[in-house]
């Protein structure tokens, strides 16, 4: 058997990583185009009115009130546009006007420890496409009773 020669191992390896870098380029381009990098936010749960509240803002497009659900120990309790006023939020440079925050007032949870998730809702493409993007740290809280909520340390959780 003839041995192949180096010039056809040049052009094949040069093959592989120019398909390798395409598949790549694909892959970010549309990992950018269903998450894009643009959404931030913030909650944290309000212990005397027993509610998940925050903040959130488009890069993109910062007039916009992005839409928000929030997950409860992986289960769905509701959607909003977030456009609670949030002064504080201006005023730390993340948005260009106070009208982006969000409150979901939750109602009775079960006692014990809990954790919530607050989502940006994206519409990709042509609108036939959403996604959830996570805003900031789940949020872990507990309730010792039907009455009280408490904060739970990260050291505690684990």
């Amino acid at each position: 058997m003839k041995k192949p020669s180096s010039k056809l191992i040049n052009v094949l390896i040069a093959k592989g990583i120019i398909e390798a870098l395409f598949v790549g380029a694909i892959a970010v381009g549309f990992h950018l185009t269903a998450f894009p990098p643009t959404f931030h936010g913030w909650g944290e749960a309000v212990y005397s009115s027993r509610s998940i509240v925050g903040w959130v803002v488009n890069d993109a497009s910062p007039w916009e009130r992005v839409e928000v659900q929030l997950f409860v120990d992986g289960k769905f309790v509701g959607t909003q546009a977030a456009n609670v006023s949030r002064p504080d939020v201006k005023a730390a440079g993340w948005a260009k006007d106070e009208w982006h925050g969000y409150r979901f007032q939750l109602g009775e949870v079960s006692i014990g420890s809990h954790e919530a998730r607050v989502y940006a809702v994206h519409q990709s493409g042509n609108g036939e496409r959403y996604t959830l993007q996570l805003l900031g740290d789940p949020i872990v809280f507990s309730a010792s009773s039907t009455e009280a909520w408490q904060p739970v340390s990260i050291n505690e959780n684990k």
